[in-house]
């Protein structure tokens, strides 16, 4: 907290930005507060009482008012420190109580003077500075003009009173930017708070709408396919019925088996479990059970050739390469036509592993706009594995899709393994 806290602005609670926290911290803190006006309010009586002037009913007069301090910040004082209402009655009330009580007391015997003390720092908790110097000012007057004391003895209880002023302005002062810190700080962790609650908020969407992405692009690699696998298929069934019924058959059953493969990828989607192909099967095996069910779906031929050392591979890369295969086989069938050739190669390098599927169809412009979620999502897929994703084409020159997978570096294998 800075030095330069404004004097007029008002330090009236001891709460800060109000909330059972801010409450809970200054009823622990307020305690020792209570003891030591309790020892000022002590030594104040023990000073008035033993004093060698004035007479002893003055004297006895003045402790029994001084007393009277204790129940009223009981009962008006403490409330009106702990209230985060923002009324200023409460505190008001409590400091002209207070003074009331102090300033006659003062007057009549000069070693009350010493309960300034106590009163400063409720001063300062309360109200504003300004009110110190009616309680240094004022007893001092009406004490000469009481007493009329000799010039040496009224020196004396002057500088007590500019003493006792000053301390008490040092103490009130130090009082006030404590409170000033600590509603800062108040404010701070509520913002902090607050803050946290934000950001799990937004951490929370976030999950979710990855989830959703996810789940749109498993449905879409999937589903989505399967189902326009079994379109295709019924339509080429539709019209062979008449003139080929025994390629009609060969589709029926084909269709039959697009079917039991989509409800299996269905289930492992439920299931939240790696896909149907790579179940129990290599990313090898399941690329080769891919382009055989492409061959048979739409008669051109598909080639699936794996070189390099083979090894394990992190089922994340398994299931990217799987995916980017299908989608790419897909796009082909849709965009291409059923009858282009494909190309599929997948090459294990020392440091990097390589999916591409080549075909000799019509090609397009990559630049231009499109729409679709196939060719984002492999690159999405390939990003989140740490990889990369590039599609290159030209119209009437073919299309590539070509997905890289960093490796740990390892030994390269002997051999390589050929699928034709």
């Amino acid at each position: 907290m800075s030095a330069d806290v404004p004097l007029e602005e008002p330090a009236r609670r001891l709460t800060g930005t109000g909330g059972a926290r801010d409450s809970d911290v200054w009823v622990r803190s307020l305690p020792p507060w209570d003891g030591y006006f309790a020892v000022v309010w002590a030594v104040t009586l023990a000073v008035v009482l033993g004093a060698a002037e004035p007479s002893w009913p003055v004297r006895l007069t003045a402790a029994a008012i001084v007393a009277l301090n204790l129940p009223w910040y009981v009962l008006v004082g403490r409330p009106a420190m702990l209230d985060d209402s923002g009324a200023e009655g409460p505190a008001r009330r409590y400091v002209v109580g207070a003074l009331l009580l102090f300033l006659p007391t003062a007057m009549l015997v000069g070693e009350t003077q010493l309960v300034t003390f106590a009163l400063a720092p409720q001063c300062f908790m309360l109200l504003r500075l300004w009110v110190l110097g009616g309680m240094g000012a004022v007893p001092f007057v009406g004490w000469t003009l009481l007493w009329h004391p000799t010039a040496g003895e009224a020196a004396f209880r002057l500088l007590l009173a500019v003493a006792t002023f000053a301390f008490s302005a040092f103490l009130g002062r130090w009082t006030m930017r404590i409170i000033a810190q600590s509603r800062e700080r108040a404010a701070l962790i509520a913002e902090l708070e607050a803050g946290r609650e934000e950001i799990a908020r937004l951490s929370t969407a976030h999950g979710a709408l990855a989830e959703r992405e996810r789940m749109a692009r498993e449905i879409h690699d999937t589903l989505a396919q399967g189902f326009t696998s079994l379109l295709m298929l019924s339509q080429a069934v539709e019209s062979e019925l008449e003139h080929d019924l025994p390629r009609a058959r060969r589709h029926v059953a084909l269709m039959t088996r697009t079917a039991r493969e989509n409800l299996a990828e269905a289930r492992a989607l439920v299931a939240g479990g790696s896909p149907a192909d790579l179940a129990g099967n290599s990313p090898a095996d399941a690329l080769h059970r891919l382009t055989d069910r492409h061959t048979a779906q739409t008669g051109a031929p598909a080639p699936l050739t794996v070189t390099g050392g083979v090894r394990p591979l992190p089922t994340a890369y398994e299931v990217v390469v799987l995916r980017a295969c299908q989608e790419a086989l897909a796009n082909t069938r849709k965009h291409a036509g059923p009858s282009v050739p494909v190309a599929v190669v997948l090459t294990y390098a020392s440091d990097a592993l390589t999916l591409s599927v080549r075909d000799e169809g019509c090609g397009f412009d990559p630049r231009a706009p499109r729409e679709g979620y196939g060719l984002d999502g492999i690159r999405a897929r390939a990003e989140e594995a740490g990889g990369g994703a590039t599609v290159r084409s030209e119209p009437g020159a073919g299309t590539s899709v070509t997905v890289t997978l960093p490796l740990p570096p390892a030994a390269p294998a002997t051999g390589g393994a050929q699928h034709p």
